[in-house]
C-alpha cells in the first residue's frame, strides 16, 4: 500500500504539539578547507581551514527539527563542563528548545569534527565518553518530572551511553499512556521493547534481522517477527533511495517512496524523520499522512549540508508541488 493524503490542515495540526526529546545530544563542528598539496610528512592531504561552524546534533537536533516544523520540543540530555558543552548550551539558547541539561563534569560532551574540501567529508573525529551514574539518575529525574508536559516522547539513542535505562523510560512513558517514538542503536533492539514505533534505517534493521532481505514479502515476514518479539506498535524503516516503509501488527505494509531529488549530505536525515513522524502521531495524522511527511522533511533536509532541518513552511511549498503534479 502506497502512503498518500497529506494536507496543508495536517500540517497545521503540527503547530504547538510538545514533544520531549531526550538523549545522546552534541555538537557537529565543521572546518571548512582547501587543500593545495600532500603533507612531506604522511601521504595525507594539507587542509588549509580557511572557515568553521558549529551545529546541534544528535538528540539536540531531533529537538531543533521538531521546532522547525512549528511545534514546541523540551530536551533533556547530558553534557560535560567542557568546551563544547558550552557551545551546545550556546547554540541551544538561540533556538526556541527548552533544554534541561544534565551536567557531568568528567563528562566531555559528545562532539563530532568533520573537515571538508570543496563539500567533500576528509574525516570525522569523535570525542565522546559514557556519562557517570550520578548524570544518569539526574536525567531520569528530570524524564519524570517531564512526562506531565509532553504530548509523545522521542528517545534518540547514539550510543553514547545518555539511554543506558531506555526500558525504564520507555515503561514509564507509556505508564502515563504517551507515545514513545525511538530512533534505535545497536545490535539487540530487545531494550526497546513496548515502544510506540522504532525508526530503524536499512543497514541498522538488517543488522538486528539476519542480514539484507532478498524480497519485499521476506522484509515484510521479518519486520512482523520483530514487531511480534519487541511487543512495539510498529515499525518504520527509513531505506535511502526506496524510500520509506511503515509496518504495523496486522496490517499491510505501508510505503512512501524516495521523490527524485540531488541527495548532497545524509547526516541528520534520521534525526528528521524521528521528529517528523513523532510530531505527526501526536497530532493524530493517518499513518500514511505521517510517513509522508517524514519523507518529504527527510528529502529536504538531505539536499543541504550537514546536520540540517526541515521547516514547515518548506514541507508546505514541497507538498504544494506535489499537489500541482497531480492536477
Amino acid at each position: 500500500m502506497l502512503a498518500s493524503g497529506l494536507t496543508p490542515a495536517h500540517l497545521a495540526r503540527l503547530e504547538g504539539q510538545r514533544v520531549l526529546v531526550v538523549g545522546d545530544a552534541m555538537v557537529d563542528r565543521y572546518w571548512f578547507g582547501s587543500v593545495e598539496r600532500i603533507s612531506p610528512e604522511a601521504p595525507v592531504p594539507v587542509v588549509a581551514v580557511g572557515a568553521s561552524e558549529e551545529r546541534l546534533g544528535g538528540a539536540a537536533n531531533v529537538a531543533r527539527n521538531v521546532v522547525a516544523l512549528g511545534a514546541k520540543a523540551r530536551l533533556l540530555a547530558i553534557t560535560g563542563t567542557d568546551e563544547a558543552g558550552q557551545r551546545l548550551e550556546s547554540l541551544l539558547t538561540d533556538t526556541a528548545i527548552d533544554a534541561r541539561l544534565v551536567r557531568d563534569p568528567a563528562l566531555p560532551t559528545t562532539l563530532k569534527l568533520r573537515v571538508l574540501s570543496r563539500s567533500q567529508q576528509l574525516i570525522r573525529l569523535d570525542f565522546e565518553a559514557r556519562p557517570s551514574a550520578a548524570a544518569l539518575d539526574g536525567l531520569r529525574a528530570e524524564f519524570q518530572s517531564a512526562l506531565d508536559w509532553a504530548q509523545a516522547v522521542v528517545l534518540s539513542d547514539y550510543g553514547k551511553g545518555s539511554l543506558l535505562h531506555v526500558a525504564a523510560l520507555i515503561g514509564e512513558a507509556r505508564a502515563r499512556g504517551l507515545l514513545v517514538i525511538v530512533d534505535p542503536k545497536g545490535h539487540d533492539y530487545a531494550c526497546y521493547a513496548g515502544a510506540t514505533l522504532l525508526t530503524p534505517n536499512r543497514s541498522e534493521f538488517a543488522t538486528v534481522a539476519g542480514g539484507p532481505w532478498s524480497s519485499e514479502a521476506e522484509l515484510q515476514v521479518r519486520a512482523s517477527s520483530w514487531l511480534r518479539r519487541l511487543d512495539v506498535g510498529g515499525l518504520l524503516i527509513t531505506r535511502s533511495e526506496e524510500g520509506m516503509t511503515l509496518f504495523r501488527p496486522d496490517a499491510p505494509a505501508l510505503h512512501d517512496p524516495a521523490r527524485a531529488r540531488e541527495v548532497y549530505d545524509v547526516s541528520g536525515a534520521g534525526d528528521t524523520v524521528v521528529a517528523a513522524i513523532a510530531l505527526a502521531l501526536a497530532a493524530g495524522l493517518p499513518d500514511a499522512a505521517a510517513v509522508h511527511l517524514a519523507n518529504l522533511a527527510a528529502g529536504i533536509v538531505v539536499g543541504k549540508l550537514g546536520t540540517a532541518t526541515a521547516t514547515a513552511d518548506e514541507v508546505a511549498a514541497v507538498l504544494e508541488q506535489e499537489d500541482g503534479l497531480c492536477t
